[in-house]
């Protein structure tokens, strides 16, 4: 299974809630960019066959699902079989590609597993694993994302052509919070409110990058190295930038 990686066309942080913060931003697929998840015949001891990531996110989504109830079915399935994971999506680059993969392992477990989860339980169950994750379960192509990440409303988009440039950088996403709450001046809403309405192409040629990414101005001060142009678009907290073709 693909699971693709997600940009953010615009990013307003609209509230805080303890140590979480609240958000209004424009998710879409980008499909260009994807990890490859399988499950295959079990070659070694390991749930996903040479692992490298530590704590991998799939296993809060394998938590959850046995917490479900699904615990002995799960067991089962895992004695005989593992996970293959590809990474084509870089770690720290703003594209989501952990919440990605978690995602697809809750969707593919599901199906594979005959779990028979509705769609509106998998979502319910994405937020207690990642603020991501329940856009990528949606498998929407372009949604509005509210709350800290859990309220996830399709958006009949129109998509400009993008290009991606990733970088080698490594943008840590709780540093950039914390570096934007530290220097904190006030939420824009009604701009957040305005975007929310807006096509995916008015927002990109309409606004620059610093009025729709409330983590460039943190982000660039901690990663002074990563140099975003006037005509790029930071995605997340970084560090993975977009332009328009």
């Amino acid at each position: 299974m693909k699971s693709y990686a997600k940009i953010n066309i615009f990013l307003k942080i609209t509230g805080f809630r303890g140590n979480y913060h609240e958000i209004s931003s424009r998710f879409v697929l980008f499909k260009a960019l994807f990890d490859e998840i399988n499950f295959i015949k079990r070659q070694s001891d390991e749930l996903i066959l040479g692992d490298k990531i530590e704590n991998n996110i799939i296993f809060k989504a394998k938590f959850e699902l046995e917490n479900l109830g699904f615990k002995n079915e799960i067991d089962e399935f895992f004695k005989l079989n593992q996970i293959n994971l590809i990474k084509n999506i870089p770690m720290g680059g703003g594209l989501g590609g952990g919440s990605s993969n978690a995602a697809a392992f809750l969707n593919m477990v599901n199906d594979e597993l005959n779990l028979g989860i509705k769609p509106q339980k998998l979502m319910q169950i994405a937020k207690n694993i990642g603020a991501d994750v329940s856009f990528f379960v949606s498998k929407f192509d372009s949604a509005n994302v509210s709350g800290i990440g859990e309220i996830v409303s399709e958006f009949d988009d129109d998509l400009p052509d993008i290009k991606l440039i990733t970088s080698p950088i490594f943008c840590s996403t709780p540093a950039v919070f914390a570096k934007f709450r530290s220097s904190f001046c006030g939420f824009d809403l009604d701009l957040a409110s305005n975007l929310e309405k807006l096509s995916s192409k008015e927002i990109l040629t309409s606004f620059k990058n610093y009025e729709l990414n409330d983590l460039l101005k943190p982000c660039l001060e901690l990663y002074p190295n990563l140099e975003v142009q006037d005509n790029e678009f930071l995605s997340g907290s970084g560090s993975t930038k977009f332009s328009l073709v």
